[in-house]
């Protein structure tokens, strides 16, 4: 069993920076792979970003390539995200997922199971 917990999220112009966080508990966190998704209202769930089980090798959506970071901090149970030149569409529901089949990443969701509550990002114009 995992249980994640994200926290990070928030209002923000336009431009923008923000840094989510996704604390991490049960399985031995460095076993592995993590991923961010996200849900924008009327829309499907949708891969943002992964990351290998020790940080090494990481993977993006086109949609956030360039302007997001994902990594890990095994000591700390801890894989954040962090984007930069945030935009409108960038507004969703973002959620992290723990992918313990795998040590490698995913952009599958269906391969994560484990996921966390979920943390509002909002981008205003």
């Amino acid at each position: 069993q995992v249980q994640l917990v994200e926290s990070g999220g928030g209002l923000v112009q336009a431009g923008g920076s923000l840094r989510l966080s996704c604390a991490a508990s049960g399985r031995t966190f460095r076993s592995y792979a993590m991923g961010w998704f996200r849900q924008a209202p009327g829309k499907e769930r949708e891969f943002v970003a992964a990351i290998s089980w020790g940080g090494r090798n990481t993977y993006y959506a086109d949609s956030v390539q360039g302007r997001a970071t994902i990594s890990r901090d095994n000591a700390k149970n801890t894989v954040y995200l962090q984007m930069n030149s945030l935009r409108p569409e960038d507004t969703a529901v973002y959620y992290c997922a723990a992918d313990v089949s795998s040590r490698v990443y995913s952009g599958d969701s269906a391969r994560y199971a484990y996921w966390g509550q979920g943390t509002q990002v909002t981008v205003s114009s």
